[in-house]
């Protein structure tokens, strides 16, 4: 048999774009996965230092910790995607002024949200914890401890909006450098401060907000030092114009991270209902522990995924958003199938990595399958929620992760966990089956999306919020 030469032109073609795809993808994933990684150290970090003045101490830092996590970095990382949806697609339009435009808007929107609505959580947590039940010498600290997580409040602020905006237009290897030192200076002044100085929680709190704040900086002078010439022009008061669209925006946004981040919570919360069930309990955090770390490398996936799709649909390029989205998904579940597999070849190691507990092991040896369930997930599930951030579908997911996640996930994993009685692994069983639906779902939206509709929406949406008024300098920045 003779070969088609043909054939062999198209082949030769395909893995050619497939190459060059996976470059586009690699070099906003992996500097994106790099901060997510080095961020959550840094509570690792901080988790171990309190640990090392007091059992009170790590709970009240637990306690505040929720309302920094769960709540306020929720809160404004969700919003902030709507930067990541409309300076990508200005970016790929080649308005490269208004992604400055956009960020100021940003700044403005989130300013307001954290003052307003989180501000006063954190001055009233101590009351917060107490109404909740919290004994009242831990809800105290607790209280105390959240007064110092109010400058990471508004690092929030800055850090994720200018991230998103750095990342539109691919020069996000400065973030990965910046968190990189970010988590060594929080290391080294955590040690100074807590091991050395005995400074306790104020030491290892200042650490933390010295060390991430430094990042902010590190941003800011980025930004205004001239190295993004063609997107930041400087301030200017149209920034202020057309915000009542781009707050819709946020607040989707906000809403479609919040109610994935409250699930897992919610998920936690859970389980410490479960009776006689310390060693289970100590066996889960592990699990989820694992997971974190996991999720964290897909969420490079997310940013790559949103980058990507967003470029290619302000460029108005609707093939290219498709194929990229193939090429996105297929990478990141290879990854995740690969994690999948270590989970289930070492679970009944790998709890070695976290206690000495020959319990705990045993129990996360039999939560390993679940494990593994939930690794790849999180490589199909940040895959399919970046596609939507990319094309400014935040309020469909929002929609789909109530009704998967609250309406079948948890009832669900009530069911099995209470009334079947599989307690933890009946919990986790069916909130996973929630996650399972919420991929399907977004799978199936994602197949069946009309590319250039999408193109056609993403087009209306910034030559609607095109400041008409513009001044030379900035109709020339999108002539360069």
């Amino acid at each position: 048999m003779t070969e088609n030469p043909m054939l062999n032109i198209i082949s030769s073609d395909f893995r050619e774009r497939v190459w060059e795809e996976s470059k586009k993808i690699w070099n906003v994933a992996f500097p994106a996965m790099i901060p997510k990684v080095s961020q959550f150290g840094t509570l690792v970090v901080t988790h171990f230092f309190l640990r090392c003045i007091s059992q009170l101490h790590l709970a009240a830092y637990a306690l505040g910790h929720i309302l920094d996590l769960r709540i306020a970095n929720g809160v404004i990382l969700g919003m902030s995607t709507a930067t990541e949806t409309l300076c990508g697609q200005a970016f790929g339009a080649k308005q490269y002024h208004m992604m400055g435009i956009y960020l100021q808007r940003s700044w403005i929107i989130n300013l307001i949200t954290a003052t307003l609505l989180l501000l006063p959580i954190f001055l009233f947590a101590r009351q917060i914890f107490t109404i909740l039940g919290e004994q009242s010498d831990i809800a105290s600290l607790a209280g105390y401890i959240s007064l110092w997580f109010i400058p990471m409040l508004y690092f929030y602020v800055f850090n994720y909006t200018i991230q998103n905006y750095l990342q539109g237009q691919l020069k996000n290897s400065i973030i990965g450098w910046l968190s990189v030192g970010s988590f060594l200076i929080n290391l080294l002044l955590s040690w100074i401060f807590v091991k050395k100085l005995h400074w306790g929680i104020s030491g290892a709190m200042s650490a933390t907000i010295i060390a991430n704040w430094l990042v902010a900086i590190g941003e800011f002078v980025y930004i205004f030092g001239g190295w993004c010439p063609k997107t930041w022009r400087g301030f200017t008061w149209v920034a202020f114009s057309d915000l009542f669209p781009i707050t819709k925006l946020s607040v989707s946004s906000g809403l479609m991270l919040c109610l994935e981040i409250w699930y897992n919570s919610i998920l936690i919360l859970l389980a410490g209902y479960m009776k006689n069930a310390a060693v289970a309990i100590s066996a889960f955090s592990i699990c989820l522990n694992i997971a974190g770390w996991e999720f964290m490398l897909c969420l490079g996936f997310l940013i790559s995924s949103s980058v990507r799709i967003s470029n290619e649909l302000g460029k108005g390029d609707a093939e290219a958003a498709k194929f990229s989205a193939k090429v996105i998904a297929c990478t990141s579940i290879c990854i995740g199938l690969f994690f999948c597999t270590l989970c289930l070849i070492f679970g009944n190691k790998i709890g070695y990595l976290f206690t000495n507990d020959e319990k705990v092991v045993e129990y996360v040896s039999e939560l390993s399958f679940l494990l593994s369930i939930s690794v790849l997930l999180n490589s199909i599930q940040c895959v399919l929620s970046g596609v939507a951030i990319g094309a400014g579908r935040q309020s469909m997911v929002a929609y789909v992760n109530i009704f998967c996640f609250y309406f079948v996930g948890i009832p669900m994993g009530l069911l099995l966990g209470w009334v079947v009685g599989l307690e933890i692994r009946g919990l986790w069983m069916g909130m996973q089956l929630g996650v399972i639906l919420q991929s399907l779902v977004l799978g199936y939206i994602t197949w069946t999306t009309d590319w250039n509709e999408q193109v056609n929406r993403a087009s209306e949406r910034l030559n609607k919020w095109f400041p008409r008024n513009s001044n030379k300098s900035n109709e020339e920045s999108v002539q360069e």
